[in-house]
């Protein structure tokens, strides 16, 4: 999160737009998308350039579009390890199914890998759509509890691999940590599912950064 306050704060005052503005721009855009997790508070972004709080998917959308600036160059400033990466916006034919880069493929050096959302994964759909490209920290494996977020858009996202192939989405365990339950968007048209945790199931490291095309 260093430095992405005092970015935003710097683009909106280049944009001569108020807060409120921002604001009013973002729910038309919520209204738009039909997606009420892309309006962005005034008092909320206030908080955000002035401290360091988390910048949910939605929101970075959101912010991305009302300052006509492409997702990734804000991702920059969240995590300078996009930059260095060349993460692309999307891949021109998604592949059917989510599926892990190979290394050479990602050009990424431990403990970073990539991930492409499959034509057929609607989990997060319509957050994070077939053809985003995910970026994944392989260090943060372990599933967050649901005391580790406050709301349902600051939940860790997941990139996780089974006996069929990769998934990717919010996850919960049960008391006892032997099941995983992958839990689908709100508004997507996907259902949850459950493996067995570490026999059907294995998480390779947690969502840093996601790469969507706008349009």
């Amino acid at each position: 999160m260093t430095g992405i306050g005092a970015r935003l704060l710097k683009i909106r005052q280049q944009w001569q737009l108020s807060l409120r503005d921002v604001e009013e721009r973002s729910a038309r855009f919520a209204q738009e998308q039909g997606n009420l997790s892309y309006k962005v508070s005034a008092s909320w972004l206030n908080r955000l350039e002035r401290e360091a709080r988390e910048l949910t998917v939605s929101r970075l959308i959101a912010l991305a579009e009302i300052y006509n600036i492409p997702a990734e160059h804000l991702l920059r400033s969240i995590n300078p390890e996009v930059g260095k990466t060349q993460i692309p916006t999307s891949v021109p034919q998604p592949p059917d199914e989510t599926t892990l880069w190979a290394p050479e493929e990602g050009r990424l050096t431990a403990p970073y890998q990539r991930g492409i959302i499959g034509k057929r994964d609607l989990t997060l759909d319509p957050m994070i759509p077939a053809g985003s490209v995910v970026h994944i920290d392989t260090r943060d494996r372990a599933i967050s509890l649901r005391r580790d977020w406050a709301h349902e858009f600051h939940r860790p996202i997941y990139f996780l691999r089974t006996r069929e192939g990769c998934v990717c989405g919010w996850c919960e365990l049960d008391k006892n940590s032997e099941w995983l339950t992958l839990i689908p968007h709100p508004m997507s048209t996907a259902s949850s599912r459950r493996w067995k945790y570490w026999t059907e199931i294995e998480s390779v490291g947690r969502v840093v950064a996601v790469a969507i095309r706008l349009l």
